[in-house]
């Protein structure tokens, strides 16, 4: 079982390959931890896609076989309270919540390439993790923790940012799939494409993206993302920040001689 990570091109690629149906331990919740803080850092990869290995499944989820020792309430409470430590044993509460948290300041965009079902904590990642979403006709996307008494995925995911409030709840409570259809009539998904077309496709899309200046992208992904939480006022103002800087950057002209007034040379705000 395994995550394979491959750089090229500017382009990362995120494989999950854990056969029959890429479920996720947490073994690969800690490798995906790590794999993540690299594609972060590192300043020659402009943009990733996620995708997995085979058709049965994109990720059904949690491996409900892994081993779940006994703990105390004290014991558990801890480790969901506090960072995971490398010497720490792997189990659940366990690593997934550093990648939540490293979901949280990423400005690097991922596209999705889904073959089959994506459900559960795959499901929370794809949310989590990707920017944008492309989909074969067999995918189907689901969060079916509720029948188990696990709910509370549309909240950390924030579903009903990303889908219209009906689709999202629909999502949540009932606990049944939506198909590829659904999914792109729901806005969950950018595109359906065949099988053999889809790392094609999702490399066609990084391809446009990493060719565009790395600071723009950066600037455009925080934008989007923080303006969410913000004012109509709070929001112009911190894009217009955002926006001067990187000009600051692209602009080779020295800031005194450029003429008092530059809304005529350049556009935008």
């Amino acid at each position: 079982m395994s995550l394979r990570y491959e750089k090229a091109d500017g382009i990362a690629t995120i494989t999950i390959d854990n056969p029959p149906v890429n479920v996720f331990t947490p073994e690969l919740h800690r490798d995906l931890f790590h794999i993540l803080k690299d594609f972060l850092s590192d300043r020659g990869v402009r943009v990733g896609i996620l995708t997995a290995n085979g058709s049965r499944a994109f990720c059904a989820g949690d491996d409900i076989k892994t081993s779940r020792p006994k703990r105390t309430i004290a014991e558990t409470v801890e480790r969901h309270l506090y960072p995971k430590r490398a010497e720490q044993s792997l189990e659940y509460p366990g690593w997934e919540a550093e990648v939540r948290r490293l979901a949280e300041e990423r400005f690097k965009p991922i596209i999705a390439a889904v073959n089959g079902p994506v459900m559960g904590q795959g499901m929370i990642y794809l949310l989590q993790l990707t920017d944008i979403r492309i989909a074969t006709p067999n995918a189907t996307f689901g969060l079916p923790e509720i029948a188990y008494g696990m709910a509370g995925a549309s909240g950390s995911t924030r579903l009903g940012r990303q889908i219209p409030q009906v689709a999202a709840l629909w999502l949540a409570l009932t606990g049944e799939p939506f198909d590829a259809e659904a999914a792109l009539r729901n806005h969950l998904i950018n595109e359906i494409v065949e099988t053999n077309r889809l790392i094609e496709r999702a490399r066609q899309i990084a391809t446009r993206i990493a060719s565009h200046p790395p600071v723009a992208v950066r600037v455009e992904m925080e934008a989007y993302y923080r303006a969410q939480d913000m004012t109509r006022e709070q929001a112009a103002a911190f894009t217009g920040h955002l926006y001067r800087l990187q000009r600051t950057t692209m602009d080779s002209t020295p800031p005194l001689a450029r003429p008092q007034s530059d809304a005529a040379a350049t556009p935008g705000l």
